[in-house]
C-alpha cells in the first residue's frame, strides 16, 4: 500500500500539483504574506476590550461623594472624557447624538443617604446601539463605584465584603493571549480550504482537466494527490502560526507541541476533504472562491470564536459539534494558556478523525463521481 502511494505516477501528481501552486511568485506571497498580515493586524483590531470611551455626568449633588465618583471616573484608564451635563434633557441628548457611549446621574441626596447609612443609587444611560461596547462600559463603570463603596464601608466602620479576585491562565487578561490562537487556527481553515477547493475547479478552467480523465492515473490516485499538497501547505502555515503566537507575540505554550500537531493535521485534513467537495461541484475558480466563504463565516460564526457555542440554540450547538473548526479552537486555546489533559483533547480530537473520515470519503466519492 505505502509503495503504491508512493509510485512514479503520484509523486509526479503531486509535484505538478504543488507547481501550480507555488510556480506563480504573487501566489507564493498570497499564500504567506496575508494571513501572516491578517494575523497581526486583527490581533489588535479584533478585541473586546473598550477604551477611551467619552462619557457624560450629572452631579445633581453638592456633597463629597457625588464630586468623589464624578473624579474617579474622570481618571479611570478607560475614560478619554467626562462631559459635564447640566440636567436630564442634557445627557439625554449627548447619548442621543452619540456623543458619549453613556451617562451617569447623580441624584441630589446621594451624600446625603450615605452620610444617613442609607442605600444610594445613581442612574446609567447607555447607548443600546453599540450593545456590546456599551455593556463592557457599564461593567467597568460598575467596578469603579465598587471601588468607592468598600471605601464608603470603611469610612463609616462598616465591614465590607472582600472578593479575592485571580484569573487563571491569564493573570492580566492580556486578550492576545486568547486571539492570536484563535486567529491562527481561523486563517489556517480559509486558506487551506481555499487551496482544496481550487484544485479541480483549477483544472476545468485551464482545460487539463480532461488530461487526468485520459491519464493513466487512477481516480483513487489523482484525488491522493490532491489531498497531499493542500495538507502540507495547510500544515505549513498552522505551524508558522503556532510559532508567530510563542516568538512573536510571547504567549505561554503549557501543552505537549506533538499531540497539538497531531491535532492540527487532523483538523486540516478534515478540512481538505470539505475544500475536495467544493472543488468538485465547481466550473471555475470564481465559483471555489464564492463556495469557499459560503462554507467558511458560517463556519466561524458557529466555531465559539466570537460567541460562545453555549450561548447558541440548540440546534445551532449540535450543528457547531460537526465543524472541526469548533473542536480545535478547544485543543489549541487549552495547550498554549493550560496543558490542556490529554483526555480533554480525546473528546475534541475523536469528533475531529471522525469528521475527516466523513469529508475524505465524501469528498473521494465526488470527486470519482466527476472522473468517471
Amino acid at each position: 500500500m505505502i509503495q503504491r502511494l508512493l509510485s512514479p505516477r503520484i509523486r509526479a501528481q503531486i509535484i505538478k500539483e504543488l507547481l501550480s501552486i507555488l510556480r506563480d511568485p504573487r501566489s507564493r506571497v498570497i499564500l504567506i504574506g496575508p494571513p501572516l498580515m491578517q494575523l497581526l493586524i486583527f490581533s489588535f483590531a479584533a478585541t473586546l476590550e473598550v477604551k477611551h470611551i467619552d462619557i457624560a455626568v450629572l452631579n445633581e449633588d453638592s456633597g463629597r461623594w457625588g464630586y468623589e465618583v464624578t473624579q474617579r471616573l474622570s481618571h479611570a484608564y478607560f475614560v478619554n472624557s467626562v462631559t459635564t451635563a447640566q440636567n436630564q434633557p442634557d445627557i439625554e441628548d449627548l447619548v442621543a447624538r452619540g456623543k458619549v457611549i453613556a451617562a451617569l446621574h447623580i441624584p441630589p441626596d446621594f451624600s446625603r443617604r450615605i452620610g444617613s447609612h442609607e442605600a444610594a443609587s445613581v442612574q446609567t444611560l447607555l447607548d443600546g446601539r453599540k450593545a456590546n461596547a456599551a455593556q463592557i462600559t457599564f461593567g467597568y463603570m460598575q467596578m469603579v463605584l465598587a471601588e468607592i463603596n468598600r471605601e464608603m464601608g470603611f469610612s463609616q466602620g462598616l465591614i465590607p465584603e472582600r472578593v479575592a479576585l485571580r484569573h487563571w491562565f491569564n493573570p492580566n487578561l492580556t486578550y492576545q493571549w486568547f486571539i492570536v490562537p484563535s486567529l491562527g487556527g481561523t486563517l489556517v481553515m480559509f486558506v487551506t480550504l481555499m487551496i482544496a477547493a481550487l484544485s479541480i475547479a483549477r483544472e476545468r478552467e485551464l482545460g487539463t482537466f480532461d488530461q487526468l480523465l485520459v491519464s493513466p492515473c487512477t481516480p483513487s490516485e489523482i484525488i491522493f494527490a490532491k489531498i497531499v499538497p493542500a495538507v502540507l501547505m495547510g500544515l505549513l502555515l498552522g505551524i508558522m502560526m503556532l510559532s508567530a503566537g510563542i516568538f512573536l507575540f510571547g504567549i505561554p505554550f503549557h501543552g505537549s507541541i506533538l499531540v497539538l500537531l497531531g491535532c492540527l493535521l487532523l483538523f486540516i485534513v478534515s478540512i481538505v476533504g470539505i475544500g475536495l467537495m467544493i472543488s468538485s461541484i465547481c466550473s471555475t475558480q470564481q465559483q471555489a472562491i464564492l463556495g469557499t466563504f459560503t462554507v467558511g463565516v458560517p463556519a466561524v460564526l458557529l466555531s465559539g470564536f466570537a460567541t460562545p457555542v453555549e450561548n447558541m440554540p440548540e440546534v445551532l450547538q449540535w450543528v457547531a459539534q460537526a465543524i472541526p473548526l469548533k473542536h480545535y479552537l478547544i485543543i489549541v486555546q487549552g495547550s498554549f494558556l493550560k496543558a490542556l489533559p490529554i483526555s480533554d483533547i480525546f473528546m475534541n480530537a475523536w469528533p475531529l478523525a471522525i469528521i475527516a473520515t466523513v469529508t475524505l470519503s465524501a469528498s473521494t466519492l465526488f470527486v470519482r463521481s466527476r472522473l468517471q
